[in-house]
């Protein structure tokens, strides 16, 4: 009876010491959510790594918050916040239906901002990325950012318009959009290879990265989104815009080419433009040290 009755007390112990140990563990996700609610029944995925000066980095189209893999662990270990947003429609975000236009996407990032209570931030935004912090920025007068900056830009105007020869013809939008509704899959293998500054500038292992997190888009999203790019002039509003604005664009993009940039930082008093002479519009992958280090001492200065 007494070795049965030390066992139960053994057992009894052990049961109490769990349940303690549970009791005082130590949460390890250091209370970081990873999706955020925007609307009812819409939640945006969400990288929050590191401590310090937030910065906040906007995929491309029809890219993701993944794309910045080289840029997040580059910056966490430079002292800093990064927190990137997948926008709706994209990578692990909710997508549901409704708009995908770039009030939309403005007021989404909003709403992460205000839920995370970022302040002087520095706010990244690549390719369609650029318009979509762009026009946050203009709509927000700032909200929650300290500093802008623009990779790869689609210009203040992606399409060409009366007195703006810049940038795509009404005929390549149009032939865009109806490629993504009739042969995106074959759309978006070219538009990988497009990220290339030259033959070579990108490994075979990140083009195939790149497309598959292209792919990885909702269909319906890809449409809406480009074509309100293409609806979308913003040159009225850069006179709007008084915080430092730094423009980082490859000098060989085939997909956005440098004279948008060259337009932004003519409309953007006080904007200065960096240049990469040897990438296209991967710079953020082809010229990566130099993109990573012009991005920590813009947040810095």
């Amino acid at each position: 009876m007494k070795t049965i009755a030390l066992t139960i007390g053994l057992i009894v112990t052990f049961i109490q010491t769990q349940v303690l140990v549970a009791q005082t563990r130590q949460p390890a996700s250091a209370g970081r959510q990873e999706y955020i609610e925007v609307e009812k029944n819409v939640k945006l995925h969400v990288v929050d790594l590191g401590q310090g000066k937030p910065v906040v980095l906007i995929h491309g189209w029809p890219l993701n918050n993944a794309m910045y893999e080289y840029q997040y662990q580059y910056l966490v270990d430079k002292g800093f916040r990064v927190i990137g947003i997948s926008l709706r429609g994209f990578g692990k975000s909710d997508r549901p239906y409704g708009k995908y236009d770039f009030d939309t996407f403005s007021d989404d990032i909003k709403v992460v901002l205000d839920k995370l209570n970022i302040e002087n931030a520095v706010l990244g935004g690549f390719s369609m990325g650029s318009a979509v912090t762009l026009h946050y920025v203009t709509k927000y007068n700032a909200a929650h950012i300290s500093k802008l900056a623009l990779f790869g830009a689609t210009g203040p105007s992606w399409k060409q318009r009366d007195g703006y020869p810049y940038g795509i013809s009404d005929q390549g939008a149009t032939d865009l959009i109806q490629q993504i509704k009739t042969n995106r899959q074959q759309l978006i293998a070219g538009f990988g290879k497009g990220f290339e500054g030259q033959e070579g500038g990108l490994s075979p292992e990140a083009l195939n990265w790149l497309e598959s997190i292209n792919l990885d888009a909702s269909p319906y999203a890809t449409t809406q989104a480009i074509t309100a790019l293409r609806d979308l002039d913003l040159r009225p509003a850069l006179s709007k815009i008084t915080i430092p604005v730094a423009l980082f664009h490859g000098v060989k993009d085939k997909l956005c080419d440098f004279s948008l940039s060259e337009q932004l930082h003519k409309g953007i008093k006080g904007s200065y433009l960096i240049r990469f002479e040897k990438s296209g519009h991967g710079l953020f992958l082809e010229e990566r040290d130099k993109f990573n280090a012009e991005l920590e001492k813009f947040a810095r200065s």
